[in-house]
């Protein structure tokens, strides 16, 4: 026992141990050895943690974008498509898949008013179809035949007293025949089962009782020879020329139902035949599996095509008013936010953030952040955006303010820009850039600021935010220039070096470098 509680005890804090170090490796990166052989401690700034190590810099949160200036082949390179936010009278589709049920408004219970011992049963099956008015069994109630002949001698009595002299007695007799009449008739004997007792002289055993509505039989507690009281349920009829249809419809999309509105539903056991339905009800209740909400609709069934059970389709047509609305393809979701470029005109692209509502098939809702006629890029955003936060790193920007090297065009290169790593290619974790930088006579170029950025896009997909590191290089001999880098995950990395002289943009080299490891 103590051997088990021993290793126990041992699983567990290694367990622990494990958690810990998961931790602060999220919230801290380790510092990577310098030139020179030591390590720097590492920083974690609030929520979005970061080290800076030597001049490396990694973070794993939105990039930073700036404005970018592309020339006119450039845009035409890459497919560059420009439109503008417009109003529209905006009208959603709603799919949803749903099941059919019976329409309860349309439920009607076959029940007897007296006590009486049920003979023989004409409607002996689940599902049957009946019409109104059709026989569905005998019962026998010796109640109903003494109210019968009770009836009968009123009648009787009626008729002996009708030349009575005396003050109030014929009077008395057809009061007498009245109750007894209206008793029947509470006990829903038809008036054409009275007018038999009364031309027969003689009460009615077996009074058939007949379906008060057309439907189908749902429940059947009818039997031969089954006792039943009036409290008795005998069957239970579903009126299905109309039904039910419960569509599950996502939570998100709730809020742009409205009972009343229309709604289409086909199934795959009719390909092509498409029934019209009303929205009748929004149920007040989401189920904590599937998140969805079910929307009751109403909708007619000729030839009760729709079977209780029956799974279908359903598309809600939501009126959503006038919007503002932009292509979806324009818009960019980094996870925490919606970017779009707007268009400023002589290859002018600024980012824009903006608040996005619902997607109406290619368009989405704008709610704040930009206005009508406004100009926007609609395709190669993804390329854009990358360009900007390649930029942006390059250039040292930690915000989106316009900085004179992303606003206006860079100049030509006037220096030639080599570079390789240790390990080649590069991996996940710790990396050695190494630059050589030239002038154009073949001279090594010394003295200048040499940086190294890269860039991983987002895969929200995967649940992944974009990723950056940084590094500024040290010049370890003349012309060649040396630093390390941490990178965060294997992958296709943007790499983008420049080379600053005096606070001027000489030389910049971008290139996609794939790193080994996994994510």
């Amino acid at each position: 026992m103590n051997k088990y509680i021993w290793r126990t005890s041992v699983v567990w804090l290694l367990l622990i141990a494990g958690a810990i170090g998961v931790l602060k490796y999220r919230s801290h990166v380790h510092a990577a050895p310098g030139n020179d052989g030591h390590q720097s401690e590492p920083v974690a700034s609030g929520p979005e943690a970061s080290s800076t190590t030597s001049g490396i810099d990694v973070r794993a949160t939105d990039a930073p974008l700036v404005p970018i200036q592309l020339s006119a082949e450039r845009m035409q390179s890459i497919g560059v498509k420009t439109g503008s936010a417009e109003y529209q009278q905006i009208n959603d589709e709603i799919r949803a898949t749903g099941t059919v049920a019976i329409d309860e408004s349309r439920v009607s219970y076959v029940q007897i008013r007296f006590p009486g011992y049920i003979r023989a049963v004409y409607a002996n099956a689940t599902f049957m179809q009946v019409r109104k008015g059709q026989p569905l069994f005998t019962v026998y109630s010796p109640d109903l035949v003494q109210t019968q002949r009770e009836f009968l001698l009123a009648r009787q009595g009626e008729k002996a007293m009708s030349g009575s002299a005396v003050e109030g007695v014929a009077s008395g007799s057809s009061s007498l025949v009245h109750a007894a009449e209206e008793r029947l008739r509470q006990w829903e004997i038809s008036d054409a089962d009275i007018e038999k007792v009364s031309q027969t002289g003689m009460p009615i055993t077996e009074i058939t009782v007949k379906a008060p509505v057309s439907g189908f039989i749902t429940e059947r507690g009818a039997l031969p020879n089954l006792f039943a009281e009036p409290s008795t349920r005998l069957y239970t009829i579903a009126d299905l020329s109309r039904v039910w249809i419960d569509a599950q419809v996502f939570q998100d999309a709730i809020g742009r139902v409205r009972p009343g509105e229309t709604a289409e539903v086909t199934t795959d056991a009719y390909p092509g035949q498409v029934l019209h339905a009303t929205v009748q009800s929004i149920l007040p209740q989401v189920d904590p599996a599937t998140r969805t909400v079910a929307v009751r609709l109403s909708v007619a069934n000729p030839g009760f095509r729709l079977k209780p059970g029956m799974y279908v389709n359903a598309s809600l047509k939501a009126g959503m008013g006038r919007q503002l609305v932009v292509p979806a393809a324009a818009v960019i979701e980094s996870g925490l936010r919606h970017i779009v470029f707007l268009d400023r005109g002589d290859g002018r692209l600024e980012p824009k953030e903006i608040q996005v509502g619902a997607r109406v098939g290619d368009m989405l809702v704008v709610l704040g952040g930009l206005e009508a006629k406004q100009r926007i890029v609609t395709s190669a955003n993804f390329l854009i955006d990358s360009e900007s936060q390649l930029q942006a790193a390059a250039g040292g920007t930690e915000s989106s303010a316009v900085s004179d090297s992303a606003s206006t065009p860079r100049q030509p290169d006037q220096v030639k820009i080599d570079f390789s790593t240790r390990p080649n290619p590069p991996s996940k974790g710790h990396n050695q850039i190494e630059v050589s930088v030239r002038e154009p006579n073949g001279a090594a170029s010394t003295g200048a600021d040499v940086s190294a950025a890269f860039y991983m896009a987002a895969m929200p997909a995967m649940g992944m935010p974009s990723m950056q590191a940084s590094a500024r290089l040290s010049e370890v001999r003349a012309g060649s220039y040396s630093g390390t880098v941490e990178l965060g995950s294997g992958g296709t990395w943007q790499m983008t070096i420049t080379v600053r002289r005096n606070g001027k943009v000489i030389g910049v080299k971008s290139a996609s470098v794939d790193a080994a490891g996994g994510m």
